[in-house]
């Protein structure tokens, strides 16, 4: 008799360490299965999975291996996990990827980071250029707004713009970033180095 089924057998039958040693040759499989998708729920839908093993437990009919019946309830739970996603509830899994679903959750994660290694560079900046910076990104101010605020021409304006961007841009060269950040974040302010402030 196959080893899984042999200890399936014993765990239906009231021996509760064979469903642990059961759990424990698959765990490492089934952990590795969400986490190469899913990064920091693979904890939730892998316990997720061992519970709705342990429901079904006795309507296993060992028409295919125990290891490929555990694969169909992982399946199972990370489609229904995806159709909670803001994007997944009428996705349709043979067109979409899993990338387009939870790019927003992983890319969520990353801005937020991305977002706070910014305010940190910026608090670093002499209060000027921070508050210049911050009214021109943050609050849509353009150039006749800020000679207003700061009582100066609009053209000091576009100059002083421009070195605050660049001070900014050596700030966050100078702190830890997680790889690809600064790139991004430097991409979008010379954007705006072209784009001038009308």
């Amino acid at each position: 008799m196959d080893e899984d089924l042999g200890l399936l057998q014993r765990w239906r039958d009231g021996d509760g360490r064979a469903g642990q040693d059961l759990f424990a040759r698959h765990f490492p499989d089934v952990y590795r299965f969400f986490q190469h998708k899913l990064g920091p729920d693979a904890d939730e839908l892998t316990q997720r999975t061992f519970a709705a093993c342990v429901a079904a437990r006795d309507r296993f009919r060992a028409d295919s291996s125990f290891r490929t019946y555990l694969y169909a309830i992982a399946r199972n739970q990370l489609y229904s996990y995806l159709r909670a996603l803001p994007k997944g509830e009428q996705v349709d899994f043979e067109a979409t990827s899993i990338a387009e679903l939870v790019t927003s959750l992983t890319s969520r994660i990353g801005k937020l980071r991305q977002i706070e290694q910014l305010r940190v560079a910026l608090a670093s900046m002499p209060a000027e250029q921070q508050l210049l910076l911050e009214l021109h990104y943050w609050h849509d101010l353009d150039a006749a707004a800020l000679a207003e605020v700061f009582a100066i021409p609009p053209g000091t304006v576009r100059v002083r713009l421009l070195r605050a961007r660049k001070a900014l841009r050596a700030r966050m060269g100078e702190i830890e970033l997680a790889p690809g950040a600064a790139d991004g974040l430097i991409a979008a302010l010379s954007q705006s180095d072209s784009d001038d402030v009308e």
